[in-house]
């Protein structure tokens, strides 16, 4: 991704009750968490389809295929990344997630 963000690579304990104060709800803060994580791991997905397209040979088969080191370099950075979830709850912790709740119709 573009923006170097300080989030941990491991999983971290967390009080649930300070993760769901935002929200009031732990299981709406989850849903928040996981939609927001999604989204991070669709764009990452988009976004190293779109630099290991440089490397795809239509005429290549099984027997024929050999190592890019250029390409193995970049499947390395983005194993290294955080996770999407991770990113999603430092983001949420840190106020950068814009969510809002589907108000119910009152209907008399």
């Amino acid at each position: 991704m573009d923006k170097v963000k300080k989030v941990p690579v491991n999983t971290i304990t967390r009080d649930l009750c300070d993760l769901a104060a935002p929200t009031g709800n732990i299981y709406e803060t989850v849903v928040i968490l996981s939609k927001r994580a999604n989204q991070i791991s669709l764009a990452e997905k988009k976004e190293l389809t779109r630099k290991l397209e440089d490397f795809k040979n239509d005429r290549d088969t099984m027997e024929e295929v050999f190592e890019n080191r250029e390409q193995i370099e970049i499947s390395k950075y983005y194993e290294r990344q955080p996770k999407p979830g991770l990113v999603a709850i430092s983001e949420f912790e840190n106020g950068e997630i814009f969510y809002r709740m589907a108000k119910e119709d009152n209907k008399e």
